[in-house]
């Protein structure tokens, strides 16, 4: 919808940036309020020449331009007197009559993404969900994806019977001749095109939020029937929606779109978007609030998902854990600058030296002289800077240690993500609170006063943000306890959880 007046706005740019990506075949522009332009013509033809040119650039090419008058109802409904240079259709005879494509989907290969196995008794074994793409009868052989089995069809059941054939867009239960192990989020596919398998992608995204995308922050992402976790890696470009100019971009703003990488948490089905919208269309949700924040469409796998594969190992994480009489953890200690991390988490590691324990203390100072050196303080730095530290601290639990961190992780979202990486039990959080005041009272290192000096940019507690842990493993307030005392009490809790003798 395009006001007269005004012409072709950032705004109309946005949603034809956003019609081309989604693979719209057909445009309809309706150029509102030529009352308010006399009619005129020559605007008219003003716009279709702006919108054209900028449309050429998308690769829109079915594009009807309609001149109407909502507040006469010029064009709406029938074509009124007040245009008699217009003999194209209205603006309801073009939507009543313009070509679906709904042949196109059911000439494409199979795909049918579980919605739910459905078994209400021994003899009963459906998979239910709704045909996003081709069509299916008894007796097709089908493979379903990722896990690559393969079956053929017994039975296609319905509420109203059974079917000789079901085509996309109706929801259907199939019944398979062989006993295989499928689960919700499956995709059943055609046995000689299924559907690929990746975990990792360019997509293009559009961001949604107040709070902007950044790169190594999780996200949960639904793809078709399931949820699965996901970290956008790298955002190779941003799009400006006016000029098509592709710029650099460390985060992506309230209605930024960009072109960015996407890594999962484990491989899946999928098909590029342009191929089949429902197989490659994907939205990202908050981890936190639940809120959907951005929406996304894959383009396709990256050459090293397909490249790179778990290898197995003989000795695993329980045989190095054994052999250290302990069970493996992280704890991970979380405050503001000054609270006493560093102090606490020194003193438990000489303690559980002391007994014999075997541990390691990742510091927050220290690991910015090496692994994190080319990491700064903004929130996208401390996204990456918590990302590498919880990757690290899994390996060394894998390693059967007792992995102590001693980092601000500002963020809830950050501090979940290094939970997650972790099995159940291993990860404890200990919150080592202490008052703003306090902390700034101490200052250690001079910190605070530089920030307040506006000598040092988004550092915690003075203009960059502090999300304190709402459920810690053990909250440690400093000004009730000494350090000692701190550290007394998580020793004594690795005992009570049996992690320690």
């Amino acid at each position: 919808m395009v006001d007269a007046r005004q012409g072709i706005l950032p705004q109309t740019r946005r949603h034809s940036f956003l019609m081309s990506l989604i693979g719209m075949r057909h445009i309809v522009v309706a150029i509102n309020k030529m009352d308010l332009v006399d009619y005129s013509k020559e605007r008219f033809d003003e716009i279709v020449e702006e919108y054209r040119a900028f449309a050429k650039q998308l690769g829109l090419e079915e594009i009807t331009f309609i001149p109407m008058s909502a507040l006469k109802g010029d064009n709406v409904i029938e074509h009124g007197h007040h245009m008699p240079w217009y003999h194209g259709p209205t603006l309801m005879a073009y939507l009543e009559t313009v070509e679906v494509d709904e042949e196109r989907l059911q000439r494409q290969p199979f795909r049918m993404p579980v919605q739910w196995v459905n078994r209400p008794n021994l003899d009963f074994r459906g998979f239910t969900g709704m045909i996003a793409s081709g069509s299916i009868k008894p007796g097709d052989a089908i493979r379903v994806q990722p896990s690559g089995q393969s079956s053929t069809i017994k039975q296609i059941y319905t509420f109203d019977g059974d079917l000789d054939e079901a085509i996309a867009g109706q929801s259907v239960t199939l019944l398979l001749e062989d006993e295989i192990d499928i689960s919700r989020g499956d995709v059943i596919s055609d046995v000689d095109q299924p559907a690929e398998i990746a975990d990792q992608f360019e997509t293009s995204l559009v961001w949604m939020h107040d709070e902007p995308l950044l790169p190594g922050r999780p996200y949960l992402m639904k793809l078709g029937t399931q949820t699965l976790s996901a970290t956008v890696t790298d955002i190779k470009y941003q799009v400006n929606i006016n000029t098509l100019e592709h710029t650099a971009a460390k985060q992506l703003d309230l209605n930024g779109i960009g072109v960015c990488t996407l890594s999962l948490s484990k491989p899946v089905a999928f098909d590029a978007y342009k191929e089949n919208a429902d197989t490659g269309g994907f939205i990202l949700i908050d981890r936190m609030t639940n809120n959907t924040v951005g929406a996304g469409m894959l383009h396709f796998a990256l050459r090293r998902s397909q490249n790179i594969h778990m290898q197995h190992v003989d000795i695993d994480k329980q045989a190095r854990a054994l052999s250290k009489a302990q069970q493996p953890a992280v704890l991970w200690f979380t405050g503001l600058s000054g609270a006493g991390k560093s102090t606490i988490a020194n003193l438990v590691e000489k303690k559980l030296h002391a007994a014999g324990q075997h541990t390691y203390l990742l510091d927050g100072d220290n690991v910015r002289h090496g692994l994190n050196r080319d990491l700064g303080f903004t929130d996208a730095d401390r996204v990456e800077n918590i990302r590498r530290v919880g990757e690290v601290a899994k390996l060394m639990v894998d390693a059967g240690l007792i992995v102590l961190t001693a980092f601000i992780s500002p963020f809830r979202s950050e501090r979940q993500m290094a939970r997650d990486l972790m099995e159940e039990g291993e990860f404890i959080e200990v919150f080592v609170d202490t008052p703003l005041d306090v902390a700034e009272d101490r200052d250690p290192k001079g910190l605070y006063k530089k920030a307040r000096r506006g000598e040092l940019k988004n550092f915690t507690g003075i203009d960059s943000a502090y999300e304190a842990p709402e459920n810690p493993d053990l909250h440690i307030k400093t000004t009730e306890m000494s350090s000692e005392e701190a550290a007394d009490a998580i020793v004594e809790m690795l005992r009570k959880r049996q992690l320690i003798s």
